[in-house]
């Protein structure tokens, strides 16, 4: 029995052929180019004045990014997807669907460059924003005010791996149809996870991590299925100017062709150094979904098809066994960023969240001996080696 058997959820059969075949058609092309052409034109002719055929200037559109655009929306099983040139620019123009003077609830369990943007951008704007423990559905419910407009999730979350129940929150705001649900799907990329399927209005991608792949684009996209919210963010979009370069996109392109293949390394792997963390002796506890002793597996079984090759590990120690251990890590590489072939640790409270207010941090429990880990996929064997190794220099005075 393999061990994407126990999930609910199965993986869509046909994720392969639609990541290699959706949007990439030959014929959309004069050259009936097999692979999707990088077209780098910033205008394009019009047949006369004010007469556009597909495009008319490469902010407002361009065919590499639609090809891109096409792929993903297929993947999510959407209707539409619009890429913007980071995860965060794609954020903030979920952000701009809403007014001054609404009310956003957040997670409190958010992305470093999310809360940041939330905290400390949003609130400048006229908005008001809740971060709440969004794990439990009943925390979003007392939440909710009148100027509610939006709910954004991350699950699982960023960096503690908390999930959301995505279908619980969705029937909580079934009597305010007026408050839009996101969901950041950036840890499980769609080949796991597909949040429209439960209920989301909007499903968010840092294409930079898994979809891409290979460490060397930033990028974002947004996917939904309801036509007034695509028409409102393609308007965004273009009035925004965010938009990836048409080499970025052939990038993410290319990485996404083996996405499937990747992910099901990713979760073997991810899976195998959890077990082996879990045991070890200088380890107090790991948090990953796909673990029976996570608090809620349970959920994962039902809302997810598998898991990622992403982990948080509390050491049994504080920041001087952290710091020691990511520097004597030989094939995990000391770095921000996630989702790439290669694999990367990183101290949350001083990396990644290092912007989160102190106590906030330690009040959701990113300390000093939390360490997150992106589980690549080089040889099992390799991985687990590295950080024994690791862990025995780092408490090598405790011992």
């Amino acid at each position: 029995m393999t061990e994407n058997n126990i999930y609910a959820i199965k993986v869509d059969p046909h994720f392969a052929t639609k990541a290699i075949h959706c949007g990439q058609e030959a014929d959309q092309w004069d050259s009936l180019a097999v692979v999707t052409p990088i077209v780098t034109s910033s205008t394009f002719k019009q047949k006369s004045p004010g007469v556009v055929t597909s495009f008319e200037y490469g902010r407002s559109g361009n065919p590499t990014r639609k090809s891109l655009e096409k792929c993903i929306a297929a993947l999510e099983d959407a209707k539409h997807s619009v890429c913007f040139a980071s995860g965060l620019a794609a954020l903030d123009t979920v952000i701009h669907l809403i007014n001054a003077g609404d009310h956003i609830i957040s997670g409190d369990d958010v992305y470093g460059g999310t809360a940041r943007y939330l905290r400390q951008v949003v609130p400048t704007m006229g908005l008001e924003v809740s971060f709440v423990d969004t794990s439990n559905v009943e925390n979003v419910r007392s939440s909710i005010k009148k100027n509610t407009k939006l709910v954004w999730i991350e699950t699982p979350a960023n960096p503690l791996m908390k999930l959301t129940d995505i279908a619980g929150i969705r029937k909580v705001l079934e009597s305010r149809r007026d408050i839009l649900f996101g969901v950041d799907n950036t840890f499980m990329s769609p080949y796991y996870q597909r949040p429209l399927a439960f209920g989301a209005d909007i499903v968010l991608h840092s294409l930079t991590k898994y979809i891409n792949g290979h460490c060397d684009v930033i990028m974002g996209a947004l996917v939904v299925d309801r036509e007034d919210l695509f028409e409102k963010i393609k308007f965004l979009q273009n009035a925004i100017g965010a938009v990836p370069s048409p080499q970025d996109c052939y990038q993410v392109h290319r990485g996404i062709k083996t996405l499937h293949i990747r992910m099901k390394e990713h979760m073997r792997n991810g899976l195998a150094v959890a077990r082996f963390l879990e045991s070890h002796p200088h380890v107090d506890r790991v948090l990953h979904p796909g673990l029976p002793s996570h608090p809620q597996h349970k959920l994962a079984l039902k809302q997810t098809s598998g898991s990622s090759g992403m982990l948080c590990v509390y050491l049994k120690g504080g920041l001087k066994e952290s710091k020691l251990f990511l520097q004597n890590l030989k094939v995990f590489t000391l770095a921000e960023s996630l989702g790439g072939y290669k694999s990367l640790a990183e101290l949350p409270s001083i990396m990644t969240h290092a912007s989160i207010p102190q106590a906030h941090r330690e009040l959701v429990g990113i300390t000093d001996s939390l360490i997150r880990v992106s589980v690549g996929i080089e040889a099992e064997e390799d991985l687990i080696e590295d950080l024994d190794f690791a862990l025995k220099e780092a408490f090598k005075e405790h011992n």
